[in-house]
């Protein structure tokens, strides 16, 4: 864990995939909470829904003999429910910014102005500009948080955009880099498959029977480019008996959350995903990641094979 998070210094952390950031931010903000819990006392901020709640539940667990009240704060869902939720004052709220920032235009029965905590996991996705801008929720939600508060921004990946983000942490920020060098962890066997495109599904079906053959307890992530791709591999898999099941942003809400939920308890054993599961999701029994198409940036592959050879 970084050093002087409870000292109440502002954070810039960077570390490997799967090397416990989250853990680096909820142990300390618990710490300072148990002290003197009050009203909404930390805001984590968030790029994907299913991050969201993944985090949340880190929260749960840990801070149970606090007695911690969370609130998950993401699209797709009834917003009657969450601000009635937000009304009740939890102490720590994991959001996505679109929905946040929704919340904050359209209802008065809350305030993040005595939050003690800022927390942006994920935070060079949030922070680039791109097809999920997020720059316009987060300038309104730093509208609504104190001045006076600790800024912790965490990633896997050092990007331009997350070096010059001192300006956003002027708490006396120090840098904390847990791996100087951006790559994967040295637990990890990679390997690579050179195949024409014309039989490139073949070749996948091929290697999923031989993996299922030889280790048939084992789960596997396949990821995609796009949603289509998605679907397209799912039915492919499907039509040959595979105990498959995608998830990928077209997807209504309930049904990514059933999905999800049917390949952590073992249901499905093949989870086939575009990048939104990419990031930060934990699930312990993945033995296999298999990239069906070449990710176009290297951090986008080092996220995706970091669902594998986790810490703990």
């Amino acid at each position: 864990l970084p050093p002087s998070l409870p000292a109440g210094r502002d954070c810039l952390g960077c570390a490997k995939t799967g090397s416990g950031k989250t853990a680096a931010f909820v142990l300390p903000v618990l710490q300072v909470l148990s002290e003197d819990p009050f009203g909404i006392f930390c805001l984590v901020l968030t790029p994907t829904r299913e991050l969201a709640y993944q985090i949340a539940e880190q929260f749960r667990v840990l801070g149970k003999p606090l007695g911690l009240k969370d609130c998950v704060v993401v699209g797709g869902l009834d917003m009657v429910t969450q601000a009635l939720e937000l009304a009740r004052k939890p102490h720590v709220v994991v959001a996505t910014p679109g929905r946040l920032a929704d919340h904050l235009r359209s209802s008065s029965t809350f305030s993040l102005k005595k939050l003690k905590f800022l927390v942006l996991d994920e935070a060079d996705r949030l922070l680039e500009q791109g097809c999920a801008d997020f720059t316009a929720d987060l300038e309104l939600i730093l509208e609504n948080v104190p001045a006076r508060r600790q800024t912790l921004l965490f990633s896997a990946t050092l990007t331009a955009t997350l070096s010059e983000l001192r300006g956003l942490a002027a708490n006396r920020p120090f840098f904390w880099e847990a791996e100087s060098e951006v790559r994967t962890v040295a637990e990890l066997d990679q390997r690579y498959l050179l195949v024409p495109e014309a039989v490139k599904d073949a070749h996948l079906v091929h290697l999923v029977q031989t993996f299922q053959d030889e280790h048939e307890d084992w789960s596997i992530i396949i990821f995609t480019k796009t949603c289509k791709d998605c679907q397209v591999l799912n039915m492919m898999l499907r039509r040959y008996k595979f105990p498959s099941v995608a998830l990928h942003s077209m997807m209504k809400q309930k049904q990514r959350f059933a999905a999800l939920a049917k390949f952590k308890s073992s249901i499905f054993k093949i989870l086939i995903a575009t990048d939104v599961a990419a990031r930060g999701l934990d699930i312990p029994a993945v033995q296999v990641v298999i990239n069906h198409n070449t990710p176009g940036l290297p951090k986008i592959y080092i996220h995706r094979v970091g669902r594998t050879a986790r810490a703990g």
